[in-house]
Parts: C-alpha cells; sequence; structure tokens
C-alpha cells in the first residue's frame, strides 16, 4: 500500500502535505475503519471510453453524489484493489479497469463512519464502453455525467463536496 502513496508525485503544494499526512497514518496502522481518529480509504475516478462522462454515485448515508468508493477490508492487498472493489460492488460495472495503481488525487474529510476523517486515496478507472451501472444496496442511485457539468452539490455540515479536483485528476492522469 506505500508504493502506491510513494509513487504519488503531484505538484500541487496541498496535495503533497496530504501524501506526507496519509504516509505517516499508514505507517501507524490506520488503513481498517476501526483505525482512529482517522483512516485510509480508497475510491475511484470512473470515466468512461471517451473520457467525457464520470459514474458516480448518490451515496445512502450523506446523499450526496460521489465518486464510488469505502473503507479497506481485510481481503484487500493494495488501496487500488480496495478502490476497484469498491468500485464494482457500489456501480455494478463488469469489465473496469484500473487504469494505473499510482493515486491520482487526495483527500480528507469528514466522516460518516464515526471516525474524525477519511482519509481518501483516489485511483483512475475506466469503464468499458457502453457500461450501464446497477445502483446497489449501499446507494440510493449510480449515474454517468458529463465531466463538465457535475451535479450541484448541497453542503453537508457547512462544506460543499466539490468533485471538480477529483475528476480534473483523473482526466490528467
Amino acid at each position: 500500500m506505500r508504493a502506491e502513496l510513494d509513487a504519488y508525485a503531484p505538484d500541487d503544494p496541498a496535495q503533497q502535505q496530504l501524501k506526507v499526512e496519509f504516509l505517516s497514518r499508514l505507517d501507524a496502522g490506520a488503513v481498517r475503519r476501526a483505525a482512529r481518529p482517522d483512516h485510509l480509504t480508497a475510491s475511484a475516478v470512473v470515466l468512461d471510453a471517451s473520457r467525457t462522462h464520470v459514474l458516480l454515485v448518490l451515496h445512502g448515508k450523506v446523499r450526496r453524489w460521489l465518486q464510488p468508493g469505502g473503507h479497506v477490508e481485510d481481503g484487500d492487498t493494495t488501496l487500488s484493489q480496495a478502490a476497484l472493489r469498491e468500485t464494482l460492488e457500489e456501480t455494478g460495472v463488469v469489465g473496469l479497469e484500473l487504469v494505473a495503481t499510482t493515486a491520482v488525487h487526495l483527500d480528507r474529510h469528514a466522516a460518516p463512519c464515526g471516525a474524525r476523517h477519511h482519509l481518501d486515496v483516489c485511483f483512475l478507472v475506466q469503464a468499458p464502453d457502453g457500461a450501464v451501472p446497477i445502483t446497489s444496496e449501499e446507494s440510493l442511485d449510480v449515474r454517468w455525467f458529463p465531466v463538465d457539468a457535475l451535479p450541484a452539490q448541497e453542503p453537508v455540515g457547512g462544506h460543499v463536496i466539490d468533485l471538480g479536483p477529483w475528476v480534473r485528476a483523473g482526466l490528467r492522469a
């Protein structure tokens, strides 16, 4: 798991600082859901074959459109594997392809699971041409959005979830 974070080489100073923080928490064993006060999670920017649409899930707990992702589980040996597993579980899309095992974006955000923060490591995943998503029990909806027309978000705890940085990072990768 460390290699995936070590390979991430962002130009942005804020991303560089998050990388240092995430590596520190990883070294302290903060990979599992029970880790406190923060723990790592894994997510994916899922682009269609034309790279003009991104797949988002309407999160059941947060009730906002988010990139698919979630907690690392015992069977996951890498963060990218966790991201791919979570994406398949949440979208039902068969034939997803992990583009690279290097992260494309890091984000620290409030955690709805009892921890203070999720330290989210995001990877780029490509869906096969014509992929049709299926809404899982964890989500309220799953839908393709144009990369330049992301859904408007209502604030959560005074904070608006901005999907733009995730999508732009995926498009740059």
